[in-house]
């Protein structure tokens, strides 16, 4: 059902799967995952798709490129303004978040539960990373300043610990 809505959105805005995919990733990731490896690594594409996808998302004014602050030949993906526009008109996310907000709240909490274990236990039997939030990372600490990356040394803003990030390491 929603992968139907996500092909008749895309579709609607003359994009293929794959472009809708990959705006739905750059959309959820943090600012260590907002890169041509981490969709490749994301949406298990190939290089040469990602890349051509890039170039079409870019013509299409939906996403720009920066490069990185410190290391120049990192090449960051932001979604435009008007990319962001799109994906809350007429993406699913919005759907399943009005649809699960009319669930009884313990309904929900049994819902994300259940449905992490069977995501975790997909990504092991797989031998994928597991792109989770930097909040259930073993990475994450805790300071008195908020949260700090174990493995890059970074503060983290109450932002990035929402996003999803292609280093995440499950706690457990």
């Amino acid at each position: 059902l929603l992968r139907g809505a996500d092909r008749e959105a895309g579709a609607r805005a003359g994009l293929q799967p794959v472009h809708w995919q990959t705006l739905r990733y750059l959309a959820a990731c943090n600012r260590y995952s907002d890169t041509p490896a981490g969709i490749v690594e994301f949406l298990g594409q190939t290089k040469g798709t990602v890349s051509q996808s890039i170039k079409v998302l870019e013509a299409k004014r939906l996403l720009e490129k920066l490069a990185d602050a410190v290391d120049r030949r990192v090449v960051h993906l932001r979604l435009t303004d008007a990319a962001a526009a799109l994906l809350d008109e007429v993406g699913t996310d919005r759907r399943v978040r009005q649809a699960a907000a009319q669930l009884p709240p313990e309904t929900k909490i049994a819902l994300n539960d259940g449905l992490r274990q069977l995501l975790r236990s997909l990504q092991l039997a797989n031998g994928r990373k597991t792109f989770g939030p930097c909040a259930s990372c073993r990475f994450n600490e805790r300071t008195a300043d908020g949260s700090r990356c174990g493995l890059t040394g970074d503060l983290l803003s109450d932002h990035d610990v929402t996003r999803i990030c292609r280093e995440h390491a499950a706690a457990d």
